[in-house]
């Protein structure tokens, strides 16, 4: 009777946000012969009522999207209850490393550069459906991956995905003004005054690798972001700005 339940469950369904109908139709034909539901949209505006009204197992999305970027789509499907833990895929045509490493804090689970072999990104795409499934259909689905060509020394498992957004869906939302490493004395790049310190952001991978930035803003330049691994201090774009007033507002 579980068997028959199994199999009688619907597929997971993906939400494909691409602005290119070719690639939006090669993903759908890719997905689909997974045993997977393809749904698409060919901007963000769409993807997003799309995402709200239906929330899909997984989103598969471009950065470069008209009406609402990935980024800007990205960043409300993390704050929407209905989408919080959804898996996000990016697939893009972006290739700048400050961009992709944007996308990331943002809250995508996982950045790929076009251009990427079918096989793989269907096999991707199985894992991370089957990752953040509850029901019974994630060994299944696990199963349908392994028979897409990649090798098991290639692909994580399902548990040890599982793991991994977990504990990324904890660690890249963790705001404080107690951080676990001390803010450094730093002075603006620019006008070289003393930067004030706002609040931290603790984030990674896994809680085993977790990473710190702190935020400071200058009276005059605006805000500023420094990693403790790498040691740099870079300007905020116009979006991680207002996330910085946001803090501020909310006492973090």
């Amino acid at each position: 009777m579980s068997s028959a339940s199994t199999l009688a469950a619907p597929p997971q369904r993906v939400l494909v946000v691409d602005p290119d109908a070719q690639t939006r139709a090669l993903y759908e034909r890719s997905f689909t012969s997974a045993g997977l539901d393809v749904v698409h949209a060919a901007d963000g505006r769409e993807a997003l009522t799309k995402a709200l009204v239906h929330p899909p197992s997984l989103v598969v999305m471009e950065l470069r999207l008209p009406l609402i970027d990935g980024f800007a789509l990205c960043e409300i499907l993390r704050r929407d209850l209905a989408t919080i833990r959804t898996p996000i895929l990016t697939v893009t045509a972006e290739t700048r490393p400050v961009q992709l490493e944007r996308i990331r804090r943002l809250g995508a689970d996982e950045v790929l550069v076009k251009p990427v072999p079918l096989d793989v990104l269907a096999a991707r795409v199985v894992d991370l459906v089957a990752a953040s499934d509850d029901s019974g259909q994630n060994r299944d689905l696990a199963l349908r991956g392994n028979r897409l060509g990649l090798p098991n020394a290639e692909r994580p498992s399902v548990q040890v995905e599982q793991r991994s957004r977990t504990a990324k869906a904890k660690t890249r939302r963790e705001v404080t003004l107690a951080p676990p490493l001390h803010p450094p004395a730093l002075s603006c790049p620019t006008c070289n005054r003393a930067l004030a310190y706002q609040c931290s952001h603790i984030g990674g991978v896994s809680d085993r690798h977790p990473e710190q930035w702190d935020y400071f803003s200058c009276s005059a330049c605006g805000g500023f972001q420094y990693r403790q691994r790498t040691r740099k201090l870079r300007h905020l774009d116009e979006s991680e700005e207002h996330w910085l007033r946001r803090q501020r507002a909310s006492d973090v």
